[in-house]
């Protein structure tokens, strides 16, 4: 497998759906010392994950952790994801994301913002309603 770029771009964002996909996507990260980032699509809707237990050496500010985790709250308050979805630090996970293309959208815009680019995390954010 080719070494997933940090950041990763949408495009390119893993299909960890099956046990298999999944263990191999995150085997693929331990291997790389990265960050595990993915999509599923365990049903209907998909799911994002990351996980920085891959890489323990990788520091993330606060400052990142704090604005992600309150850009995850706020898509659950507008309905874009469930209550039952992970805010970090260690992971995130981002349930029942309605497509395929919105689910590399935030698992990408994610992906960045850990690895201090959180751009792209802001612009993929849906307004406050």
């Amino acid at each position: 497998m080719q070494p997933l770029p940090a950041p990763c771009p949408a495009d390119l964002m893993p299909d960890a759906t099956g046990t298999a996909a999944f263990e191999a996507a995150y085997r693929q990260a331990k291997d790389q010392d990265a960050a595990f980032v993915a999509v599923e699509s365990p049903g209907e809707h998909w799911t994002v994950k990351t996980d920085m237990i891959t890489v323990p050496q990788h520091a993330v500010a606060d400052s990142v952790y704090d604005a992600i985790r309150a850009a995850v709250i706020h898509m659950i308050r507008a309905g874009e994801i469930p209550s039952g979805s992970s805010t970090g630090p260690v992971y995130f996970v981002l349930h029942d994301v309605a497509d395929e293309s919105r689910a590399c959208e935030l698992a990408a815009a994610l992906h960045a913002a850990l690895y201090g680019n959180p751009a792209p995390f802001a612009r993929a954010m849906p307004t406050a309603s």
